[in-house]
């Protein structure tokens, strides 16, 4: 049950960030709830990956190259899916800050609801 509160709530984040920011499009709930499984399959098998072969680029930059590793991982999932477009790169940066926020504050919810 939780899992699938948790889905439903990331695929209205994304719809948010396109409601938000006009350089991100959703075009349907249904493609945002496709949009959400996407992004949290390639954040679970990518972003790890990207992560270990850019650490020294990371610790340069103290962490910040993170937020690109976001952004190419949300831009990614855009160009994977055609109910999603991110129109270039600062686009794809922007949505994946506010549906990064978003995810947090869905995650923190989703811990005070389901507390056992």
């Amino acid at each position: 049950m939780k899992l699938i509160v948790r889905w439903l709530l990331l695929a209205a984040a994304l719809l948010l960030v396109a409601h938000l920011y006009p350089g991100v499009v959703v075009q349907s709930f249904g493609s945002a709830l496709i949009a959400a499984v996407v992004l949290g399959l390639l954040n679970t098998l990518l972003r790890p990956l990207l992560v270990l072969l850019t650490l020294p680029v990371t610790l340069l930059t103290l962490g910040l190259f993170l937020f690109v590793i976001n952004a190419v991982i949300f831009w990614a999932a855009a160009s994977l899916l055609p109910g999603l477009h991110v129109q270039g790169f600062v686009a794809a940066l922007i949505g994946s800050l506010i549906y990064s926020l978003c995810g947090m504050v869905i995650d923190v919810a989703m811990e005070r609801v389901f507390s056992d």
